[in-house]
């Protein structure tokens, strides 16, 4: 199975980045990537102050899919995600909705091993891996990969795991996926700015479809789907992910929409996925005894 190695990567999406690599419409690959901090969080001496920002957040790409088409949806399903042996978590002063407390930086190094991370003598949180970015090309104009949107990116979003399959609209030929950001463990939310960031790699394959038209991200778990939208506040994010699940009720059950609007709000819920980065990404779905779990877009 062809490894994608870390060493070529973006740090801006747009319709214009030449790949850096291609793979095959229903490829299974793995791709290999460093942790958010690009690896220079080597040992708690080091601080985010002290670390190069302007190389976080990059993600290993863009790889075009044979046969992507502008129009189309991608199809990201994650197949398998091994970890590093240890991870990080930063504090730094303004970092994450509390960040007004925090006086001084400190860096702790967490190991990570026997499906466990080691975060403390007394405490050993459950491993749940996922992925941080994952996006494609923009239609139009450059987004940095910290900066989720549209195009997905920085989602932040903990149902990018194992078992999952991630819908993108395509915007550009060959699609320009890119990928990065792994998490060990990461809460809703990501309150304190970071989960434990780790290096490692995932194991993707890629469907294109040419007859499921979307316009943002969408999450299918085996009994959910999930419609995420990531804007400057909350209340924009809801109200564009809202009209979504909407829309999608509508065309499914061919609903009007006061219908449509009520069967959401009876059997729907609004998640957040994270509110520390320039855009809030939320999701909106429904839970697993509802009209949204039958894995159809």
């Amino acid at each position: 199975m062809r490894v994608i190695p870390k060493d070529k990567v973006i740090f801006h999406f747009n319709p214009t980045n030449p790949a850096n690599y291609t793979v095959e419409d229903g490829e299974t690959f793995w791709v290999e990537c460093d942790d958010c901090y690009s690896g220079q969080i080597t040992d708690e001496s080091v601080k985010r102050p002290d670390i190069d920002i302007g190389i976080m957040d990059c993600a290993v790409g863009p790889i075009a899919i044979s046969g992507a088409h502008p129009g189309d949806t991608l199809c990201v399903e994650v197949m398998a995600i091994d970890l590093a042996p240890q991870g990080v978590m930063v504090t730094s002063v303004g970092l994450g909705v509390l960040g007004d407390h925090i006086t001084e930086p400190n860096t702790k190094i967490i190991p990570v091993h026997d499906g466990f991370a080691h975060f403390s003598d007394d405490i050993k949180l459950p491993l749940t891996p996922m992925i941080g970015v994952m996006g494609v090309a923009t239609k139009s104009g450059e987004i940095h990969c910290a900066v989720p949107e549209d195009h997905g990116a920085n989602m932040d979003t903990k149902l990018v795991r194992v078992g999952s399959r991630v819908y993108f609209p395509v915007n550009a030929e060959g699609a320009g996926l890119a990928v990065g950001d792994m998490h060990a463990c990461m809460g809703d939310g990501e309150l304190s700015g970071t989960g434990i960031e780790i290096a490692g790699r995932m194991c993707l394959r890629v469907t294109v479809y040419h007859d499921r038209p979307i316009e943002r991200p969408v999450i299918e778990t085996a009994d959910s789907l999930y419609f995420l939208a990531s804007r400057r506040t909350l209340e924009e994010s809801v109200k564009v992910g809202t009209e979504d699940a909407v829309n999608f009720l509508m065309k499914k059950f061919d609903l009007n929409f006061p219908d449509a609007y009520r069967l959401m709000s009876a059997t729907c819920d609004a998640q957040i996925s994270e509110v520390v980065d320039d855009n809030v990404t939320i999701r909106i779905t429904g839970s697993t005894s509802d009209c949204l779990n039958e894995r159809s877009l």
